[in-house]
């Protein structure tokens, strides 16, 4: 929640943000509103400028229906001439380039563009390009999941989630495909794991618009990953800074807000945060966040009980009691992937989501035909761990399996029915048996949940990257991201040294 505060003897805003749980910070706006053509000032504006309090709100409001639909119907291409220097095992027969023996370097065309679906781009081109930008197998960022997204209807322009996909293609090689960037036009910030609510907040009480805005990002998917997926090429630094200019091109061309990068890489991350010797100022622009989740790690374990080993008496005693209490239950618990999970298992899953969305956001994100379609697309990267009672299905917990990591993504159970530890068994402890079982290194069990830690889930930093485009917002908002890294980075030493393993162990 935020609330937005003007002091009465000057222009000073004051944005107080009221996350929810442990932490609280200040935005101060030490400017004087600016005149825009292209601000959406509310007709209430000047009556806001002379009170006290100014704003006392959740959430965003609608904006420019007009100006959205004509963003969504506009096209867009960038085009830049990428140049190397010349090398001695060049051959000026290479067709790929146009030559230039005056300077002795090489260059060639680069196109940026756009599209409205990812369906427009060949899956075999785009998992390509994801595959050859991350050093193990990402799922989330495959086309057969981008687009159940998509064809269930999950990530659309009616959910808020319209999508803008880049592809870089190579103009001297027949518009091969060289990169693409899973991009949406946005009309709220649900679904994202980074919050910017209070952001958007203090942009409308201060008159301006915040939405829509642009998200580069998978959709619902707390998952660290590349952002910008480019083939391992030779020239690919310099790709990437391509890129970085067409998307603020985009951003300054659509007429939004700001561009956000969430759960990006650490490489990623420090690309687009840091600008070195070879690169334009583009990159210094996107204001740095990070943030916390927990994850588990395999250190060599041959089984549960190994890893059982490694913390301290207390929080061993714990979880195995925790785990007795499911066969006490008459609770049967079942590790399915691909064709053995079948469409009553999605349909019950799916109930299971409803029931948590239904209690914990009131709306869900994701369709049923997603599950269905995912499961038929995603084979057997994809791990459902189910509770049966007896013949009956009474909770499951979504996960996909990377290529060293296990993502745990969703959990849920039958309505008014609990069962004691039912949900640390489903999320957490199966989840650490069938990484070890399929040798992977990292359990990534989802956002938030500091319970989590004494089950052998510590902290890690996670990463976002945000460019927005009002340059006095911008500094406001800098200054709060450093004093929310500061408090994020305590906060997560002050975990790790109270932490569930033994001495030695870490």
């Amino acid at each position: 929640m935020a609330v937005a505060v003007r002091s009465s003897s000057s222009s000073s805003l004051l944005l107080v943000l009221l996350p929810p749980r442990s932490f609280s910070f200040n935005i101060n706006f030490n400017f004087k509103r600016k005149p825009s053509s292209s601000s959406i000032t509310s007709p209430n504006s000047s009556r806001r400028r002379t009170s006290r309090i100014n704003a006392l709100f959740w959430g965003s409001k609608k904006e420019n229906t007009q100006q959205q639909q004509e963003q969504e119907q506009e096209q867009f291409t960038f085009t830049s001439t990428l140049t190397l220097a010349k090398n001695e095992e060049d051959s000026d027969s290479d067709s790929d380039w146009d030559w230039d023996s005056n300077s002795n370097s090489k260059s060639k065309e680069i196109s940026v563009s756009s599209v409205a679906s990812i369906s427009e781009i060949a899956s075999g081109d785009w998992d390509a390009c994801a595959e050859e930008a991350t050093d193990s197998f990402n799922p989330f960022l495959s086309h057969a999941f981008l687009s159940c997204l998509e064809h269930s209807r999950s990530a659309v322009r009616e959910t808020g989630w319209m999508p803008r996909h880049l592809v870089a293609t190579d103009n001297n090689d027949n518009n091969a495909i060289l990169a693409v960037v899973p991009l949406y036009l946005k009309t709220h910030s649900y679904g994202e794991f980074v919050f910017d609510h209070s952001w958007a907040n203090a942009y409308y009480s201060y008159g301006s618009a915040y939405y829509p805005k642009l998200q580069c990002c998978v959709p619902f998917t707390p998952v660290t990953g590349p952002r910008i997926l480019i083939r391992n090429l030779p020239f690919k630094d310099q790709l990437f800074r391509i890129i970085l200019s067409a998307l603020k091109h985009l951003t300054a061309h659509s007429q939004v807000s700001s561009l956000h990068v969430t759960f990006p890489s650490q490489h990623d991350f420090l690309k687009f945060t840091h600008a070195d010797a070879h690169a334009d100022a583009d990159a210094a622009a996107f204001l740095p966040r990070i943030g916390m989740q927990y994850h588990w790690k395999n250190r060599n374990y041959n089984n549960f009980d190994d890893f059982l080993m490694d913390m301290k008496q207390s929080k061993r005693k714990n979880i195995r009691q925790e785990r007795k209490k499911i066969s006490a239950q008459n609770l049967t618990m079942k590790r399915l992937r691909g064709y053995e999970i079948k469409a009553r298992h999605w349909d019950s899953f799916y109930s299971f989501y409803r029931n948590t969305t239904d209690n914990k956001w009131g709306s869900p994100y994701l369709t049923r035909d997603f599950f269905h379609e995912m499961g038929s697309k995603m084979g057997d990267h994809v791990l459902l761990v189910i509770a049966e009672e007896g013949d009956e299905l009474v909770a499951g917990a979504l996960n996909l399996i990377g290529g060293d990591t296990l993502f745990g993504r969703l959990w849920g159970c039958q309505p008014r029915t609990y069962y004691p530890s039912l949900h640390f068994e489903a999320c957490y402890y199966q989840a650490i048996e069938a990484a070890i079982e399929l040798n992977l290194k990292t359990v990534e069990a989802g956002a938030q949940g500091e319970h989590k830690i004494q089950r052998g889930y510590l902290p890690v930093t996670t990463y976002s990257c945000h460019y927005l485009v009002d340059e006095e917002f911008r500094k406001a908002i800098q200054d709060f991201l450093i004093r929310e890294s500061s408090q994020v980075k305590l906060v997560m030493k002050l975990l790790n040294d109270s932490g569930p393993f033994k001495d030695g162990v870490l």
